[in-house]
Order: structure tokens, then C-alpha cells, then sequence
């Protein structure tokens, strides 16, 4: 659950924002506070009823689905989906092996017959619904909780919110929070679980100029890819299925006829990760003085490692292909906040607001009684939390989840404990809501598993967890490791770990499924290595648990109330304000254009099909389809080419606030047709999920035009352009608007 929740009901001072006040381009905007910068939006361009925007069931907001961790939207009645190739390669990678890999040749089916399954978990989600909730999570709290009493009622409200929801059968719901915790809102999507690859470019087009290419610019990535959505014959969710049909969307985007060009609006839809933009100053010291370059250096070795041990063997490499683009992109991102956090007086900044926030309360009496202490009682229980830092890093995330043998382990058991108490008092991602999930999770496993890697894996791991100071060791985990101080014997630990890996049977999905319906004395009794480390790791588990739990219930009484002072004294002078992304819908907008990164160098905005030639090596990354390039070379440019820069345009900048999650999310123009997807971030404007830069900060998209394209000239997916239209007629797509002839 999210931990930032406030005692008082007292919010009504501003959620509203000043029209006037409000940056162009700054802020990942909740749809509902969309009518409140009505007039900044017709300013910036949208000629859209910006009201409309703001309709989660309505255009074209409800086109906007998620994939759990990236965005996608329908493109056509019959459930056709686009996204980032990044975002489908987890679907590639599943389907391909070393006989066909699809990684390096694309995908495309032929027809719906040919369509693949995406894989176990694979879900596309379309927000059907969002409610206030902030007086069912906060009324009647009492002000007097400890930690742990709190995090414990808000828990056990949420659930009941959540069950209620989901009585609905087929839908999934969350209870978010906004600025802090002030606000909560209860988030209501359909769970669409038959999910198909249709289409995705080779390598050479998707994945072009790999990692020495990502977040830079200039770009020339065709970073698309195509799903479908299927649901049971009378449109309900269901398992994959022969008999299942293409789900009709209520709405779908439709491509723009015309192309954009500097200066125009442009506005994203998606649903971004998590940003930070309104932490203290020893949070953003934390972070870019130890977290960033720690985990990094983690990272780079896990990186280093996978390269070695998937060396020469292809079909380990495949499985592996996921997790290695997720780490390259980590450790790009981490070294680009480094670098940008060097030239930034970020925490300066910090730490001057924060004393001018504690003069201004100091100044009114009412302000200093509703505020209080807020500010400095936050700041003792960040103080509190980094004291952990070492364990919550080296155990709580790289040897928790770097053996995925051990994950297993711990879901099993922990699930076996779970049941044996009532539904709703299990912890979340054990319920019965959760079960399916979970199978699905383990059954998975197979495609992106490989004993000796995860083996190698969990080792330097270990040696990296036995290093940190010994006050922040894990009794149990030394015990199991005969870990001494900081120190580990690795002669033993190789004994321990060749008897571990020989003795498991978990590497077999039928013994790994099967185990998910045992009881705990099951478990218990068993020999299995593997299980028999996570029965002796869990009490330390649950008590560091508690522990989260306590501090989160605490943060829960504490940031709020700094939070709702913080916006006081920002619209105060007049400034915006918006919530920080947490996951859910939003909504950023401002104008393509290109930046000056740096002195004496000016970005230009656009991107063309020369400058693949200029790059093409014919060697990874850098290594586009001969067909491609010989469209080039030939000028069979069509529709899609630009009179203004001559060529059809590859990727393009803008000004709109993004983050991780985004990946995927539609580029829209002025009336709300589809002109690109949202794939990446300049190397500048990485910091930006701590401090957003009017200046620097740029977003990356794939222009649609060279989506389009490709399709037609490289790949021979007409049947999929003529499926989609071309953005002439209505400008939007819906059940209720004709015509209906792009079929």
C-alpha cells in the first residue's frame, strides 16, 4: 500500500491550482486536475475540450491503457495495440529461441491466427473508473496511532476498498495516493488477460543504437511494437482461449493524417513511475551521494557477470536478454543522474526552501499551530529510515531477488503461512486476488531462468551483502552463509551453494507449481535446500517487516501534514502544484523543439532516415535490416515524408514532462490524433524525476510517420496500417462515431 497518508481532513486548501502559476510543459497532470489549467492548455495549443481530457471513460483518455509498468493504447475497434518495443521485448524474448529468435529477425503475424501469446502475467489494463477516497481511508483516524497501528488500519481500509471494487468481476483496483497523502483515490481497470504479440521490428529497427544510443540524442529508434487485446465471446476477461475474440475498445486512437513540426502541441497520456520532486534535502543528498553510485556499482557488476556467463551459449543469453536491457538502461540512468546532480545546486535549493517554509510557518500563529513541528519531525524519520540503508539495499533488494530459485522459495512459504489465516488479513500479494498472478509469475520463470547464471548470480551477491557493516547483517542469512563479522568464507559458501543447487527441485515447473497448493507443515518437513533456507530466513524477514511497517506508519502521520504546508506556502507565491507520479493516469503537454545541451551546440528537433545511413555499421547496434536500408537509399518515402526536411522523420523532441512508466504512453496533437509514442529522455533531463529543467529537460519519441513506414516499406504489415486508418474522417475513434470502414 502507499505509506503517505495524513490524519486530517483539513486538505481543502489547494489541491487547486493557479491557472496563472503554472509552468508550460512542468507537471505530470492527474486527469482531474486538468480542468483547473483549462486555460494553459488552450494557451500551449490543445484544441481539445480540455474538460473532455479530464473524462477517464470518455476520448481520449479511456484509449489510454496500461501494461503494468509501461503504456500502450488502442489503435483500432478490434483491440489492436501499440507500444514501445521495449516494453513488448519480454514477449519476444518468451516466444524466441535459438532456432528462432525473434529478438534479431521481428514478428509479425500474418494473421490472427498467428498472433502470440505475450506470456504468463502479461495483462493490459484500461482504467474504467476513479473515485475519491479520501474520507473512506482517512475519516475518524485517530490522531494518536503508533506506527504501526496506523499503517495497519489504513491497510485493512484499502483492502475493504478494494474488495468491494473488485466484486466486479474482471477488474483489478488499486487505492493511490496524491500530493503525499492528502488525497486518495480508488482506481478501478479492466484486466484484460489474454494478451497477443501482433508485431515488432527486427532489432536493427527497434533496439537501433542499443545502449550507446539510449537517452542520447540525436536518436533514430523505431521503438514500436504491436499487441492485441482478447477477451471470452461476451467481452468478459478471460484465460487464453481458442474461442476468445478481440476485445472492441469504447475508444481508439486514430493516426494523424497531417505530421507535426516545430513549435506544435503536443500532449502524453500514459502512466509514469514515481518521481521525487518534493523531497527534502537529505533525501536528494542520500540519493545521489550513496544510493545512485552504490547501486550502480552493483549493477555493473551484475551487468559484468551475465556477459560472462551466458557467454557462448545462446540459449542462456535469450533468456537473459530482458534483464540485461533492464540493467544497461539502469546503469545508463543512475550515471546520468551522477552527472547531472554534479552540475545541479539541487540540494542547495532544497535546503533553502525548506528554511524559508519553516520561517513562513514560524510567521502565523494558525500556520505554526496546523503545521507545527512537521518539517523537522520528517526529517528525524528520514534520518531514521537512511540508518538502514545498507540492509535494505544489499539484502532487502540484490539477495532477496537475485536468485530467482530463492524468490520462489520465499513466495512459496510465505503463501503457506498466508492462507492459513482469513483473506482479508493476509498481507497484500497473498490474497486469493493475488494467487493467479502468482502462478503465473513462477510458471514463467522457465523462459528467463538458468540454474548456472542464477547460481553465479547469488553468490557475488552474498560476498556483496557479507561486506556491508555487520550492525546491518541479517542474524538468520549469516547463520545460513556461516558469515562472521563481514566476511565470508567463499570456499564454503561454493560448498553451500553447490549442495543448494544439486539438491533443489524447484527448477522443475511441475514440483514449483505443485508446491503452491502445499500447506505450511508441507513446507516445514521438506528437504528441499532452497525451502528450507527461506523457513529459516523468515522470522528475521518479518520482524525487519514490522520494522518498514512501523517507520511507513509513522511517515504516514508525518509527510502529509508537511506536504499540505509545503503547498500552502508554494501557492503562496503563486506557484504550481502538482502531485508527484505514482503510477497512476496522467497527463503532460507543451511543444516539440529542440535545447542547446550545452554551450555551443543546439539539438535540432527532428531526425530523419539519413541519419541511419550516416550511423548504419552493419555491427550491433548499429546494424539496420537490408531492407530498410535499401528503401533508403531508393527515396520510396510515400505519404510519409516531410517537405519541410525532405525525408520521413525518425524520432523527434519535446518539452513534456515524462518518466520511467511513460515508455509507450501516445504523442497526441492538438486534436487528439496519434502522431508518436513516447520511448525515452536526453541524457540531460535524467535528474528530472528530482528536478524538472525548463531549459534541458527533453523527451525522445518514434515519429508515427516512421513507424508507418517501416510497416509498409520494410515489413509488409499493410493489413495492420489499413487496420489502424490514417487519421482521415472523425479525429477520434469510438463504438458511437462513424464511419467505421477502417476494419
Amino acid at each position: 500500500m502507499n505509506r503517505r497518508i495524513t490524519t486530517s481532513l483539513c486538505i481543502g486548501i489547494a489541491l487547486a491550482t493557479s491557472v496563472g502559476a503554472a509552468r508550460a510543459a512542468e507537471g505530470m497532470w492527474p486527469p482531474f486536475q486538468l480542468p483547473e489549467i483549462e486555460d494553459e492548455l488552450r494557451q500551449t495549443g490543445l484544441a481539445l475540450d480540455p474538460r473532455s481530457v479530464s473524462d477517464l471513460t470518455g476520448f481520449p483518455m479511456n484509449a489510454v491503457i496500461s501494461l503494468g509498468g509501461c503504456t500502450a493504447s488502442f489503435v483500432s475497434p478490434e483491440g489492436l495495440i501499440v507500444t514501445n518495443h521495449h516494453c513488448a521485448q519480454g514477449a519476444i524474448q518468451y516466444n524466441s529461441t535459438e532456432e528462432r529468435n525473434l529478438l534479431e529477425t521481428g514478428f509479425l503475424a500474418s494473421q490472427r491466427s498467428e498472433e502470440l501469446p505475450a506470456g504468463p502475467g502479461s495483462r493490459v489494463l484500461v482504467t474504467v473508473g476513479v473515485e475519491d477516497a479520501t474520507a473512506r481511508m482517512l475519516g475518524g483516524l485517530a490522531k494518536n496511532l503508533g506506527g504501526l497501528e496506523r499503517y495497519t488500519a489504513l491497510e485493512a481500509r484499502e483492502k475493504e476498498l478494494v474488495a468491494a471494487c473488485e466484486r466486479d468481476a474482471g477488474h483489478r483496483c488499486n487505492v493511490s495516493s496524491f500530493f503525499g497523502g492528502l488525497r486518495y483515490f480508488l482506481i478501478k481497470q479492466l484486466e484484460i488477460r489474454d494478451v497477443r504479440l501482433v508485431y515488432a521490428p527486427a532489432d536493427g529497427v527497434g533496439n537501433y543504437g542499443g545502449e550507446v544510443d539510449n537517452w542520447m540524442w540525436p536518436r533514430h529508434t523505431g521503438d514500436f511494437s504491436f499487441y492485441r487485446a482478447y477477451v471470452a465471446p461476451g467481452g468478459k476477461p478471460a484465460d487464453r482461449g481458442a474461442s476468445n475474440v478481440p476485445y472492441r475498445p469504447e475508444h481508439w486512437l486514430r493516426v494523424a493524417s497531417r505530421g507535426l513540426a516545430p513549435g506544435d502541441f503536443v500532449m502524453v497520456a500514459g502512466y509514469p513511475g514515481n518521481t521525487n520532486r518534493y523531497r527534502l534535502a537529505r533525501e536528494v543528498d542520500n540519493a545521489f551521494e550513496w544510493f545512485y553510485p552504490t547501486r550502480r556499482e552493483l549493477l555493473v557488476a551484475w551487468r559484468e557477470l551475465l556477459d560472462r556467463e551466458t557467454a557462448e551459449r545462446p540459449e542462456a543469453k535469450i533468456k537473459y536478454a530482458s534483464r540485461v536491457a533492464g540493467l544497461d538502461n539502469s546503469i545508463k540512468n543512475y550515471q546520468g543522474m551522477l552527472d547531472s546532480f554534479a552540475k545541479s545546486d539541487i540540494v542547495g535549493r532544497k535546503q533553502s526552501t525548506e528554511r524559508e517554509l519553516a520561517a513562513w510557518v514560524a510567521q502565523d500563529a494558525e500556520r505554526k499551530a496546523r503545521y507545527g513541528d512537521a518539517l523537522a519531525e520528517l526529517d528525524r524519520l528520514v534520518a531514521l529510515d537512511l540508518s538502514r540503508r545498507e540492509r535494505d539495499l544489499y539484502y532487502g533488494f540484490f539477495f532477496l531477488r537475485g536468485s530467482d530459485l530463492h524468490s520462489a522459495a520465499r513466495t512459496i512459504y510465505r503463501l503457506s503461512r498466508e492462507r492459513e489465516k482469513p483473506d482479508a488479513d493476509r498481507e497484500p500479494g497473498y490474497q486469493d486476488r493475488d494467487l493467479q498472478r502468482i502462478r503465473e509469475r513462477l510458471t514463467r520463470m522457465d523462459r528467463t531462468f538458468d540454474p548456472r547464471v542464477d547460481r553465479a548470480v547469488w553468490r557475488q551477491q552474498i560476498v556483496a551483502y557479507a561486506a556491508i557493516p555487520p550492525d546491518q547483517h541479517v542474524p538468520a542469512l549469516d547463520a545460513w552463509f556461516d558469515i562472521a563479522g563481514n566476511k565470508v568464507d567463499e570456499s564454503a559458501l561454493d560448498a553451500r551453494l553447490e549442495t543448494m543447487y544439486a539438491g533443489t527441485k524447484l527448477g522443475d515447473p511441475k514440483t514449483r507449481l505443485g508446491l503452491l497448493d502445499a500447506d505450511r507443515k508441507t513446507i516445514e518437513q521438506s528437504q528441499d535446500p532452497f525451502l528450507r533456507c527461506a523457513v529459516a530466513l523468515y522470522e528475521d524477514d518479518q520482524k525487519i517487516e514490522r520494522e518498514e511497517k512501523e517507520l511507513a506508519g509513522s511517515f504516514a502521520a508525518v509527510r502529509p501534514r508537511y506536504m499540505e504546508s509545503l503547498i500552502a506556502y508554494r501557492q503562496s507565491r503563486g506557484e504550481a502544484v502538482y502531485p508527484d507520479a505514482n503510477g497512476t493516469l496522467r497527463v503532460t503537454f507543451g511543444k516539440v523543439g529542440g535545447y542547446a545541451p550545452r554551450d555551443g551546440l543546439v539539438a535540432a528537433p527532428f531526425t530523419t532516415l539519413a541519419g541511419i545511413l550516416e550511423k548504419d555499421t552493419g555491427a550491433d547496434p548499429f546494424r539496420s535490416p537490408a531492407k530498410l536500408l535499401q528503401a533508403i537509399r531508393s527515396g520510396s518515402f510515400g505519404a510519409y515524408a516531410d517537405s519541410a526536411i525532405g525525408s520521413v522523420p525518425v524520432n523527434f523532441l519535446s518539452n513534456v514532462d515524462t518518466t520511467g512508466g511513460n515508455s509507450g504512453s501516445p504523442t497526441l496533437n492538438a486534436r487528439g490524433e496519434l502522431v508518436g509514442l513516447l520511448f525515452d529522455g536526453t541524457y540531460e533531463s535524467i535528474i528530472s524525476d528530482w528536478d524538472y529543467m525548463p531549459e534541458r529537460t527533453r523527451s525522445i519519441h518514434v515519429d508515427m510517420r516512421y513507424a508507418m513506414w517501416v510497416m509498409e516499406q520494410v515489413d509488409g504489415a499493410q493489413t495492420l496500417v489499413r487496420e489502424m486508418g490514417t487519421g482521415r474522417g472523425a479525429a477520434s475513434g469510438s463504438t458511437n462515431a462513424t464511419p467505421h470502414d477502417e476494419k
